[in-house]
């Protein structure tokens, strides 16, 4: 595909009429699906009422977002190996937090991360602080759906006018906001769940496409993907079948690709939306089923965004992924483009579009979730406040979650949205990774040690990521090169970030007069590992 034939990115009105029925028949399932209720558990959990399998789907739905689909396939096309890093890191990461974290949470908690984190604690400063990070972390996982929402629609439309694709980021907001509002976590489920099959089946018939292309011969597409990205007529001039292309080989380049890493890694781990997803299902049972269906479809999913990335480089060009509206994040479009025509990429767009609805719908809910649940009933009321007005709670928070997050997807709008999503994975590794895990398996762990973690991971992460080649002072920068206060080298902090926030935790537990609660921590040990008392209320 030429750069003059990639410019045309399909038929507008098709795209924009898939777009619309997408829209339409998740709201209509979601208004079908749902009853209004005044019970915080119907609108946090779902009534804790989908099976094991279900929630398998809405767990790959929640996990594989709009970084999985556009930002990765973009990454593997224009970087290649270096690009399957982020589809490794982005599987091994789910493994560790299902292993670790996620079922002793769910069995200890009842709605959201505090819960658990306060468990053995005293309430108001743990929840304080663990619901800011949930906010922070929210907002910059929003960041980088908003970013893609604006770059997916701009390549799909045509345009490539600011405005417009601000225009594009407040419409995306705003469904987010009606999706929250009407359907509570029990519609968000829904849309999960029928996203997931959509994404992994579109997924998986453009990988078949591309296999059938290269006589479903691997090594053919890959040997293909080498020698386009080596021609200059419409490659980057650079190997993709060799290591550190992007990182470069310098000690500080070296050291952010480490630090990458780390935050692929522990992020999911410490990310609030995910892990919220396991308290709507009844029993540890179904839990655990769950985690099954959720390795298996994600595991599939990552496979095939290799092929996608390879055959985007080959048969699209990535000179052309580059000129298109939305950068790397076009590659996933642009390659449905060569695969099928104008409606198949249509289609495709639509599972990407829809993606980013669910993705920012199941964040808005849990950060409206942690604000009403953890900052107004349990710290402003005490336990205390009534149901309906703690509902109430949560969707004024939705509101004002969506205003912010359409804020700042207009400044992030154009940035590799996996590279964004990095960024998120690093707070959340720092800020709630530590404190779980010493909250889980450390009998000792008490209140300051929690505190001084998750503030000091949340502060130094946020900090380290504002002062670093990210922000400013570079060509890939999200302010660029012409603004420059850099002064931290690592374009990622979790080097440096996530052992603070381990330090942290353990000097204020040792340096604490107060030692943490023994028996509170036995009993916490049996709910986590036989989930008998989970999502009961807690409250001491």
């Amino acid at each position: 595909m030429t750069l003059l034939e990639a410019a045309q990115y399909g038929n507008p009105a098709i795209n924009v009429g898939v777009f619309a029925l997408f829209v339409a028949a998740t709201l209509g399932i979601v208004i079908a699906v749902t009853r209004q209720k005044s019970k915080a558990s119907d609108f946090y959990t779902g009534g804790a009422a989908f099976s094991g399998r279900q929630n398998g789907l809405a767990i790959t739905g929640d996990y594989l977002s709009a970084a999985a689909f556009l930002g990765v396939t973009g990454a593997i096309a224009l970087y290649g190996y270096d690009g399957l890093l982020y589809s490794v890191g982005f599987f091994v990461a789910w493994i560790v937090a299902l292993f670790l974290v996620a079922e002793p949470l769910r069995n200890t908690g009842k709605y959201t991360m505090a819960d658990v984190l306060s468990f053995r604690m005293n309430q108001k400063p743990v929840r304080t602080a663990a619901a800011t990070s949930t906010l922070v972390i929210s907002f910059v996982y929003l960041l980088a759906q908003m970013a893609g929402a604006g770059g997916l629609v701009a390549l799909l439309l045509g345009v490539s006018d600011r405005t417009m694709q601000s225009l594009v980021i407040g419409l995306v907001g705003a469904l987010m906001v009606v999706y929250v509002l009407i359907g509570g976590m029990k519609g968000t489920t829904w849309v999960q769940m029928i996203k997931a099959v959509l994404l992994v089946g579109g997924a998986a018939i453009m990988a078949a496409l591309v296999l059938f292309g290269s006589g479903f011969n691997l090594s053919g597409l890959l040997a293909g993907a080498q020698a386009a990205a080596l021609d200059p007529a419409i490659g980057n001039g650079k190997d993709l079948l060799v290591p550190m292309q992007q990182y470069g080989a310098n000690e500080f380049t070296k050291l952010s690709f480490l630090s990458l890493s780390i935050a692929l890694v522990g992020g999911p781990s410490g990310l609030p939306h995910v892990l919220m997803r396991f308290y709507t299902v009844p029993t540890a049972k179904e839990a655990r089923r769950s985690a099954v269906w959720a390795i298996a479809l994600i595991g599939i999913f990552f496979l095939i965004t290799l092929v996608l990335g390879m055959g985007a480089a080959q048969l699209v060009g990535q000179k052309a992924i580059l000129a298109a509206p939305g950068g790397a994040n076009a590659a996933a479009p642009l390659l449905a483009l060569h695969l099928g025509g104008e409606i198949f990429m249509g289609i495709i767009s639509g599972v990407a579009f829809a993606t980013i609805l669910a993705v920012v719908a199941g964040l808005t809910i849990t950060a409206s979730a942690s604000f009403a649940h953890d900052v107004y009933n349990s710290i402003l009321k005490n336990g205390s406040a009534d149901p309906e007005q703690e509902v109430k709670v949560a969707r004024i928070t939705s509101v004002v979650i969506g205003i912010l997050a359409i804020i700042g997807g207009i400044f992030a709008n154009g940035q590799n949205i996996a590279f964004l999503i990095s960024l998120a994975f690093a707070v959340a590794a720092s800020a709630n990774l530590p404190s779980i895990l010493y909250t889980m398996y450390w009998r000792r762990f008490n209140t300051r040690g929690s505190v001084w973690s998750i503030y000091t991971g949340l502060i130094s992460s946020v900090v380290l990521i504002v002062f670093s080649p990210s922000i400013s002072g570079s060509k890939s920068a999200m302010l660029g090169e012409a603004i420059n206060f850099a002064w931290f080298p690592l374009t990622n902090p979790a080097l440096i970030s996530v052992p603070l926030a381990f330090l942290a935790g353990w000097l204020g537990t040792i340096t604490s007069p107060v030692r943490g609660d023994e028996e509170l921590a036995v009993e916490m040990e049996v709910r986590s590992m036989t989930g008998a008392g989970a999502g009961e209320a807690i409250a001491h």
